[in-house]
């Protein structure tokens, strides 16, 4: 099996850009896809143990480790853009049930994936 062409890449700017800039602020731009090779289903996960955003009553920064699994139809999500778009949610103030659904409603709009699940697993807060 063959690597991707730079035409199939084409669209994912941020993986091996040595210059990448972090957003502070909730930025969904962020993210890239590009296409999905296999027509078979088959799940993708990705955990990211270092998710921070900002309690909306109190401004603390809450924690948690975010769980993405989903089944690719055309397109897939670039997992560098995934980490900064991730990264984005630090200065975000909101529930993490809210961040939580942002978050899979963003991962939708970039792909549409056959199917899709996220979850957190967030430090008590208070």
């Amino acid at each position: 099996m063959s690597g991707r062409t730079d035409e199939e890449l084409e669209g994912v700017s941020l993986l091996g850009n040595q210059r990448t800039s972090y957003t502070f602020a909730y930025n969904p731009e962020v993210l890239e896809a590009f296409d999905n090779k296999h027509t078979r289903d088959y799940f993708v996960k990705f955990n990211f143990p270092e998710f921070t955003s900002l309690c909306p009553k109190t401004g603390q920064p809450d924690f948690a480790t975010i769980y993405i699994s989903y089944i690719p139809d055309i397109k897939m999500v670039e997992s560098k853009s995934l980490k900064l778009y991730l990264f984005s949610f630090r200065n975000h103030g909101d529930f993490h049930e809210d961040c939580i659904n942002i978050i899979m409603n963003d991962l939708i709009n970039l792909m549409d994936p056959r199917y899709i699940e996220v979850w957190g697993k967030f430090t008590p807060r208070g």
